[in-house]
């Protein structure tokens, strides 16, 4: 798909991140990005204006969800790409010197990482599939983030790591269900990624973080992923598949 002044895209987790950047070079490349997120990215609507929405959105929250898509339908009449990228990743043992691993806590993971992604991806493909299809029958693209951990989780990821682990498992089933309409779908597992939640770590953390990648021995940076992004909507070819984005990461 090719990205004009005329493709809108909606980016969720915007306010920081992988979803800030990508909705970034999204704008760079002159789409028009609702940015949905719990907190307000104010610094890309000062700079794009006209280009940008902003939309409070709570994925876990389906009226949420249904009205930051119906405010993209107001403001720009379609959407065409959509970037899940909004996600919680508590660290809770099962049993640990504090008990078992809450269960609220549990299921506010899967509500946010797996039935909050998968809100807005059935809503926002309910509106792609009356776009004018293009010269590839195409019309929309929808980028799912899962992780590295969905089959390298760590001690105290069991909540996290499953809910990203669904994420994959969801994306070929959908895939197969949108094709008709026109509509790919994809995940993305990053690896160690230099974002706000990385930042939450100690710095023990984030050093052996810089360890794990084969090469290079570092974070990723939020541009990679962006980058990645923006060929996986240009990239007619990309359809039914998860994607490692993690320096040939490892962990053993």
């Amino acid at each position: 798909m090719k990205i004009t002044d005329s493709t809108v895209a909606f980016v969720t987790g915007a306010a920081s991140g992988l979803g800030l950047a990508t909705a970034r070079a999204l704008l760079e490349a002159g789409a028009s990005v609702v940015l949905a997120d719990r907190d307000g990215p104010g610094a890309l609507e000062a700079e794009f204006g006209d280009q940008v929405l902003v939309a409070g959105i709570d994925v876990s929250q389906p009226d949420s969800v249904q009205d930051a898509v119906e405010r993209a339908k107001e403001r720009f009449g379609a959407l065409h790409v959509t970037v899940n990228a909004a996600g919680i990743a508590p660290g809770v043992l099962t049993l640990g010197r504090r008990g078992m691993h809450d269960l609220d806590q549990f299921r506010k993971t899967f509500d946010v990482n797996v039935i909050g992604l998968f809100d807005v991806c059935r809503r926002t493909a309910d509106v792609m599939q009356h776009n004018e299809p293009d010269e590839n029958g195409e019309r929309g693209v929808i980028i799912n983030v899962s992780s590295g951990a969905a089959w390298q989780g760590q001690r105290g990821q069991a909540a996290y790591s499953g809910s990203k682990a669904a994420v994959i498992g969801m994306m070929l089933p959908m895939a197969k269900d949108l094709a008709p309409y026109g509509i790919r779908v994809t995940s993305v597992a990053p690896g160690p990624f230099d974002t706000a939640m990385a930042a939450g770590f100690s710095e023990k953390t984030r050093t052996t973080m810089n360890d794990i990648p084969l090469h290079p021995k570092r974070r990723g940076r939020p541009e990679e992923f962006a980058d990645l992004a923006l060929h996986i909507v240009r990239n007619p070819y990309l359809n039914a598949t998860s994607i490692d984005l993690d320096g040939g990461a490892r962990i053993v």
